[in-house]
């Protein structure tokens, strides 16, 4: 096993994703502006998008890696049927879920039940489609709808938090799995469909925008909690929430939805086309 690898099981996850809560928040000038700069320099951070450009602007890191971008920065595919990407970032994977079965990458695999840490919730997608999106530290973190829909409910799910950088989603059985993660369910206009907001090592932090702060606190048991009567509606492409620090979304969609032939790695925005409905209207 890699030195990489190894240090992904024994180091102490939530211990230092609470200590990296804190650094991210401390507005000491030096301190935070050292961090951005970093950031920036060694990311090739693209700030010219950004609503606030000026990179020592933000008041702590973790404004900074949560920025806003400009008006018309991002754009929605017009097709009012086509899957938007709900993230900017990197083609993890995609394709369809057999019987229930979710390809992590080559020799790795896990179940859409444990994902979303519920048998039934399960049953709708398991011959239906997913799509794995990962944020490099570059990215905009903040995670937009792929289709309208209104919440029906979130999981919280407890678990490890491993990185989910390319090197560890290779070597770790069922990484996305295992990891600390909120799972967000909608009905959309053709059945359910779900965002899965998969926590990251080193901060393994998630805000919503009907709820705010959802992870930390992390949970030691399934946290469920039912939405269904709250009349959170959200258009396509809107705002659903976001990652303090980096990680990865993950969409569940049922039978009808197909994806379009993106590969491995290759870069997707906010609002581009990634897929297709292409089954029958909905009774």
């Amino acid at each position: 096993m890699k030195p990489s690898v190894l240090l992904q099981y024994i180091l102490p996850h939530r211990f230092l994703s609470r200590i990296v809560y804190q650094a991210t928040r401390w507005e000491w000038t030096a301190w935070k502006n050292f961090l951005i700069s970093t950031i920036v320099r060694n990311y090739n951070v693209d700030m010219a998008q950004a609503a606030q450009p000026d990179p020592l602007a933000y008041p702590h890191f973790n404004a900074f890696f949560t920025r806003k971008l400009k008006p018309g920065a991002r754009v929605a595919d017009p097709d009012p049927q086509a899957i938007l990407s709900p993230a900017d970032g990197r083609i993890s994977q995609l394709g369809r879920i057999r019987d229930g079965r979710i390809f992590q990458a080559k020799g790795q695999e896990y179940t859409a039940a444990e994902l979303l840490g519920d048998e039934a919730a399960a049953l709708p997608f398991r011959n239906g489609s997913f799509a794995t999106i990962y944020l490099s530290p570059r990215d905009y973190h903040r995670v937009h709808m792929p289709l309208e829909g209104t919440l029906t409910g979130t999981t919280h799910v407890p678990g490890r938090i491993f990185s989910v950088a390319p090197f560890a989603v290779e070597a770790i059985p069922r990484l996305f799995a295992r990891n600390e993660r909120l799972v967000c369910h909608f009905d959309g206009e053709h059945g359910p469909f779900v965002s899965v907001m998969v926590g990251a090592i080193l901060v393994s932090s998630v805000a919503t925008v009907w709820d705010g702060l959802a992870i930390p606190p992390y949970a030691s048991d399934i946290i469920r909690t039912d939405c269904s009567g709250r009349g959170i509606k959200l258009e396509r492409f809107a705002e659903m929430a976001r990652f303090n620090m980096g990680s990865t979304v993950i969409l569940l969609l049922p039978e009808g939805y197909e994806f379009d032939n993106l590969q491995p790695q290759q870069q997707v925005t906010v609002g581009q086309k990634i897929g297709q409905w292409r089954g029958p209207a909905r009774n």
